[in-house]
């Protein structure tokens, strides 16, 4: 038995091994070019600062700046290995499926990157400007803000990661459905354990604040909603 394993376990090691040299030289790429990354992903802060009479973030750490840059360095590198972490993850599995099946790579790879970028994209130009500019100015004019760099990229980076992520569920219902998996009675009958699932993944993938946990969780019910109609539209129940 252990001789039919090592074959799939030879080449899930390639495919982690290209996984892992493409993230690391985009990780090498991102760790040069950090600072206008991180002018990037600051500026929906930067702005709300603006309105509470400053335009600055701070460091209190000697080695803030530097750990900041790694993390920005890694997240970057996660967004721009996607495509590559895709394809290998599907060439992996595509061995087990039917010739029909394995067509769907292309647009696997296709639409799960696209969809996961749209879902960063809403954080960063839906959410942010909005959330950062009411907890920043909450306390009105009273209280001066005073952002740390890294809490800052920290929470940015993982909300866009987080975003991404819950917007990959109608692509990942899609090719369920395709692949007889799941259908539109699955997905109803599952939805009131869903609900519970969604608020929970939003709270984790969140900052502990009510306002970003709803900001996740409404998107994600609405996209639970839009795979029911795909799954229906693909696999319907048969009666």
């Amino acid at each position: 038995m252990l001789e039919d394993i090592k074959p799939h376990l030879y080449e899930l090691r390639e495919r982690l091994i290209k996984i892992l040299i493409a993230f690391f030289i985009a990780f090498f790429i991102a760790f040069i070019e950090w600072k206008e990354i991180f002018l990037w992903v600051a500026k929906p802060a930067m702005e709300a600062l603006k309105i509470n009479n400053t335009s600055e973030m701070i460091f209190t750490n000697i080695i803030e700046p530097f750990a900041t840059a790694v993390r920005i360095a890694l997240y970057t590198a996660i967004f721009a290995t996607l495509p590559i972490t895709l394809y290998q993850i599907w060439k992996f599995i595509a061995p087990g499926l039917y010739e029909h099946e394995k067509k769907l790579l292309i647009p696997f790879v296709f639409f799960g990157t696209i969809m996961f970028l749209t879902g960063a994209a809403f954080a960063y130009y839906v959410i942010f400007p909005v959330g950062f500019k009411i907890l920043i100015n909450f306390g009105g004019n009273d209280m001066i803000a005073m952002l740390k760099i890294s809490e800052y990229v920290s929470v940015a980076l993982k909300l866009m990661i987080g975003f991404g992520i819950t917007f990959e569920l109608p692509v990942v219902t899609f090719f369920l459905a395709k692949l007889g998996l799941v259908t539109d009675k699955t997905l109803k009958d599952f939805s009131r354990y869903a609900i519970v699932i969604i608020f929970f993944i939003a709270a984790i993938l969140t900052p502990p604040d009510l306002f970003s946990q709803i900001a996740m969780a409404v998107p994600l019910l609405i996209l639970y909603g839009i795979s029911i109609l795909i799954a229906k539209a693909i696999n319907p129940e048969k009666n």
